[in-house]
């Protein structure tokens, strides 16, 4: 059961960009921002369980946070970790269609 739980909290979102458009049509690359303290077999496996679907392999990175002014003050965003997932052949992730 706690596995299962930790699965849901794992993966935060997918991350949007025109580098991941690209990696997507071209290498069935999707990329996910995740817990920072996951790694990699947890990642696999909440993705398998909540997807259904069978991972090829993962790769992480971290980002720093960037510093950001506003004004006179200077603030920093959060930084996050980024999981580069590859699916294996014939797999398909549609996030419009997940419980059909």
């Amino acid at each position: 059961m706690n596995y299962i739980v930790r699965s849901l909290k794992i993966i935060i979102s997918q991350h949007i960009s025109e580098k991941s458009s690209f990696m997507l049509e071209k290498n069935n690359i999707f990329i996910f921002k995740v817990l920072k303290n996951a790694n990699k077999l947890e990642i696999k496996y909440a993705l398998e369980k909540i997807f259904d679907i069978k991972v090829k392999s993962v790769y992480t990175l971290i980002l720093k946070g960037k510093k950001k002014r506003h004004g006179k003050y200077i603030g920093k965003r959060n930084g996050y970790k980024k999981a580069y997932v590859t699916l294996k052949k014939g797999q398909k992730l549609d996030f419009i269609n997940i419980n059909k």
